[in-house]
């Protein structure tokens, strides 16, 4: 399907969410460009996937918190004359402390990283998918987009609600010239999220049902995108509670507001 020189981006890609939709897209045969933080995962995740899949993998480290990293990204691929047709904005975190405590510095590499980041970086690559005639992009944003506001993170949920916005604006301008747009809004997935966010302790209070691989909310992303979809909402636990969060009296989004706290999961 993917040509030599054709490649998928994937932000936040050396683990969790990320990291699966890498694997899956290698197994497809796509040819891959990593970006995270960490270099010594990049670099140790993308051998694997090389020697496993027989494809391409690069990797470039990029704290997309520097709002300069989006231009870094796409002056890599420039370099290396890698086509980029599939965009994946996974990268995410989030802040332990409480929305008064938090610094105004704080806060904006927040909002950069989970929303600045992910304009720019559809900004710059659009124009050569508009060239060549198709493109896809995956938005990973969350459950919490649908949810009632959440105690632990003031703005997780108001960023996400906006990415899902974008998403489909979008679709709206871009469709036509044959790039589609996915929005992707896991519920709790197990991943090193919460622990890295500080929040551990209230993601430990989730009812396990609520809660899903990695692996299994990256295959229902994957298949979405490939397929166009404006919106994948990963199992069907999640499916039917954002139907019920879309339609419910105003008692039952106060009793659910404790159970849809941001991002995903991490399982000890």
């Amino acid at each position: 399907m993917c040509m030599e020189n054709s490649y998928a981006l994937i932000t936040g890609a050396s683990s969790g969410i990320g990291l699966e939709i890498s694997n899956l897209l290698a197994e497809k045969g796509f040819n891959l460009v990593l970006t995270a933080r960490r270099e010594d995962k990049l670099r140790e995740q993308a051998q694997k996937i090389s020697d496993k899949y027989k494809v391409n993998v690069d990797f470039i480290s990029s704290d997309l918190s520097d709002e300069r990293a989006p231009k870094d990204i796409y002056d890599f691929c420039e370099q290396k004359n890698y086509e980029v047709d599939i965009l994946v904005n996974n990268a995410g975190y989030g802040i332990k402390t409480p929305f008064h405590v938090t610094s105004m510095e704080d806060e904006e590499k927040f909002i950069r990283v989970l929303g600045t980041s992910v304009i720019a970086l559809s900004k710059i690559f659009i124009p050569k998918m508009l060239d060549r005639g198709n493109g896809k992009i995956m938005i990973v944003t969350s459950v919490a987009a649908f949810a009632p506001p959440s105690a632990i993170q003031a703005l997780y949920g108001p960023i996400k609600t906006f990415m899902n916005r974008f998403s489909e604006s979008l679709n709206i301008n871009y469709n036509a010239k044959g790039i589609t747009s996915t929005a992707v809004c896991p519920g709790f997935t197990i991943t090193e999220f919460h622990t890295a966010s500080g929040v551990q302790d209230e993601m430990d209070r989730v009812p396990k049902f609520l809660k899903f691989s990695a692996r299994r909310v990256a295959k229902e992303a994957v298949e979405a995108t490939l397929e166009g979809k404006p919106l994948c909402v990963p199992t069907k636990t999640y499916k039917t509670l954002v139907f019920l969060l879309k339609n419910a009296p105003t008692w039952f989004l106060s009793l659910s507001s404790s159970f849809f706290a941001p991002g995903r999961y991490d399982n000890k």
